[in-house]
């Protein structure tokens, strides 16, 4: 009987000093609140008296290991990662497939045997264009004239030869005569000029000797005088 009433009132002394506490905390306007602890150092934890089994939150099954904590904004793994694939798988992924195989994203070449194609043949270089070079120009040349006498002492036939050593052909020109007055004594008293067409077309390397017969005034050789023609020039194109 005391013991009972002993617990019983160290119960009601509890109880009340509850009571005080938790009417002391619900003083302020903000609701009531409970003192948990006191002084410097603050609540400490106490260490448990019997065998305590730790549960993860995740409730991952036993010998998986410790579940890591994922990082804000970072979403969980749906599995284990798979492993690294071995240095076998990899040189097994770079071969590259056999004949008659087709790798995707790999053309294969075809045509010929083992898959060769064969170049297709080179086309001939055409050959060098021979271009004509340009003929060489006419290149005219003539002689001394010969004279012959004629029978009457004024007029002379002269005979001039010409030679075409060009590339072209002569198509044009005219042929000047200086006839020259000779007295008795031998004395040149002067110049007659005659002029005559050239005998054209003279072909490249030909060869011609035309005549003709150059006469001057009569009353210009006196009994016992004569003419010679002497100078020759030659126009031409």
């Amino acid at each position: 009987m005391l013991r009972t009433g002993m617990l019983t009132a160290v119960s009601a002394a509890v109880v009340c000093l509850g009571g005080v506490l938790v009417a002391c905390g619900g003083g302020g306007p903000g609701g009531g609140y409970t003192a948990v602890g006191a002084g410097q150092g603050g609540p400490r934890a106490v260490a448990p008296s019997g065998s305590v089994t730790l549960v993860p939150l995740d409730r991952r099954p036993r010998g998986a290991g410790p579940a890591t904590p994922a990082r804000p904004g970072t979403p969980r793994s749906a599995g284990p990662a798979s492993p690294p694939p071995s240095a076998s798988e990899t040189a097994s992924a770079l071969a590259p497939a056999p004949t008659g195989e087709t790798t995707w994203g790999t053309p294969r070449p075809r045509g010929g045997p083992g898959g060769r194609t064969t170049p297709p043949a080179a086309s001939p270089s055409p050959a060098p264009s021979r271009t004509t070079p340009a003929p060489a120009p006419a290149d005219l040349s003539w002689g001394d004239p010969a004279t012959e006498d004629t029978g009457e002492r004024w007029c002379q036939k002269v005979t001039v030869g010409f030679r075409n050593a060009g590339g072209t052909a002569v198509r044009s020109g005219s042929v000047t005569f200086g006839t020259h007055i000779i007295g008795t004594l031998g004395v040149d008293w002067g110049t007659v000029e005659s002029t005559v067409e050239l005998p054209v077309p003279l072909a490249p390397g030909a060869r011609r000797s035309p005549a003709w017969t150059v006469c001057v005034d009569a009353w210009r050789v006196p009994l016992g005088m004569h003419i010679e023609t002497r100078d020759v020039s030659v126009e031409w194109a």
